[in-house]
Formats: C-alpha cells, sequence, structure tokens
C-alpha cells in the first residue's frame, strides 16, 4: 500500500509538496497507482509511469492534474497500450 504520489522536496525543506497524483489510488487525471519511473524535464515537467494504469502522464509545473500521454486504454500489447511501464 502506498501514497501513489509523486512529492518534491527543497533542500532543507521541512514539508515536501505533491507535483503527481496524490488524491488517491485511481485512474483519473489526478490519481495514479503504483507510480514508478519518474522524469522531470528542463521546464519543470513531470512524466510518471503510471504502472497499475498502464499509461504515462505528463503533469506540467503547477498543475493540480495530468494528462496520459501514452497507454491509458488497459494493459495490453496493441499500439495503443502498454503493459507494465516502469
Amino acid at each position: 500500500m502506498g501514497n501513489d504520489r509523486v512529492m518534491k522536496w527543497a533542500e532543507g525543506a521541512k514539508q515536501g509538496i505533491v507535483v503527481a497524483g496524490g488524491q488517491g489510488e485511481g485512474n483519473g487525471l489526478t490519481q495514479l497507482s503504483y507510480p514508478q519511473g519518474v522524469v522531470v524535464d528542463q521546464l519543470g515537467t513531470v512524466y510518471v509511469a503510471d504502472e497499475g494504469n498502464a499509461r504515462i502522464m505528463r503533469w506540467p509545473k503547477g498543475a493540480t492534474q495530468g494528462s496520459a500521454i501514452v497507454g491509458g486504454n488497459g494493459a495490453g500489447e496493441q499500439s495503443n497500450q502498454l503493459n507494465g511501464p516502469t
């Protein structure tokens, strides 16, 4: 059981901030399910491999919800599906 969120911690901070997910486990655009790999680009956009939902999510800096940029059509081997992205 996890928190299904991605946190950002500034150096020396006593509290972090949620930058992706944080609304409990699920498949909504404000939710993640077993988030795995995380990448942050130069603009501060967060990309998350959302394993439980078989999708890659993008969260622009400051966004309150993300968007599925790859997958999100159930796990599988079709061209619009992913299977356990990490």
